[in-house]
């Protein structure tokens, strides 16, 4: 089973681009602390390239953007290549199937909402949220 769970902040603004076929697809990188500190007391972060596809990669493309905390989960892909100097490298990236946005889209003037519903331009429905309503709660158990 090739199965991967990372929770970081996006190193970068996603970078969003489209196939010849016409498929969107989305490259971005997050960078994930380790849960221990080195002998020295700093902590070590790692970096993973992701890649989403299709409607994911469209809604990460338009929802999130530098510093932004995500949940990634995916797969696991190892690819190898040629350098410009003509070595062998081998690259490991992380093929998105779901991405969770983490950070609230006001962090900085306090809001509590979380990213970006689509712009109306773009022919995307928005949605309202239901609002909670009162009610006159007597005590009595209704059965």
């Amino acid at each position: 089973m090739n199965k991967v769970f990372l929770i970081g902040n996006l190193t970068r603004d996603p970078e969003i681009s489209q196939t010849n076929g016409g498929v969107s697809v989305c490259h971005f990188a997050i960078a994930v602390n380790r849960a221990y500190t080195s002998q020295d007391g700093e902590r070590q972060t790692d970096f993973f390239n992701v890649t989403a596809w299709r409607g994911l990669a469209d809604t990460i493309a338009r929802c999130v953007k530098k510093g932004s905390k995500v949940a990634v989960s995916g797969s696991i892909q190892m690819r190898n290549y040629e350098d410009n100097q003509g070595q062998r490298r081998t690259a490991v990236d992380i093929i998105a199937q779901d991405v969770e946005f983490l950070s609230p889209r006001n962090q900085e003037n306090g809001g509590g909402d979380f990213y970006d519903a689509p712009p109306a331009s773009q022919g995307h429905a928005t949605k309202k949220r239901a609002q909670l309503e009162s009610f006159d709660d007597d005590g009595d158990i209704p059965f």
